[in-house]
């Protein structure tokens, strides 16, 4: 498979989100062409501000793979990560990190700050832009849905 192909998991994720009134986020976890994590935004159907799809992405991949430590994945997300999911990325060894859309609000991978370029003891690769175009027409569909 290639990194679009796994980033078009992510957007069916964050097309099943905007189905349930969430924010349309998606996020899948790739090891050795395996998807070990999936996640979707829940904050409002869980109630939670953990509900973030790279949360229960990580969570996930973590309990199939048997321990916090995510060397050789790849995470896949539809938006820019946030500061809380950044440095969640950061505290799972997460080496490889692909986004589509920016976000300018909350974006912690060079919109707002790259908080990857801080003096933590882990510094992923990112690259930003993947499928951008479907994934930015993805949120401004839910939010021009919202006016």
């Amino acid at each position: 498979m290639e990194h679009q192909d796994y980033m078009a998991q992510a957007l069916e994720l964050a097309r099943q989100a905007m189905a349930e009134g969430e924010v349309p986020v998606g996020c899948v976890i790739v090891r050795d062409g395996m998807v070990v994590g999936r996640g979707r935004n829940r904050r409002e159907t869980a109630r939670t501000a953990l509900g973030h799809a790279e949360i229960e992405a990580i969570d996930q991949a973590c309990r199939t793979l048997g321990g916090w430590r995510l060397t050789g994945c790849t995470l896949y997300v539809t938006l820019e990560p946030c500061p809380m999911c950044a440095g969640a990325i950061v505290n799972a060894r997460i080496p490889v990190l692909y986004y589509g859309a920016k976000d300018d609000k909350a974006g912690c991978c060079g919109s707002v700050l790259n908080l990857f370029e801080e003096r933590f003891n882990h510094h992923p690769r990112i690259y930003g832009g993947l499928l951008e175009e479907e994934c930015t027409a993805l949120l401004q569909a839910f939010f021009q849905g919202l006016r």
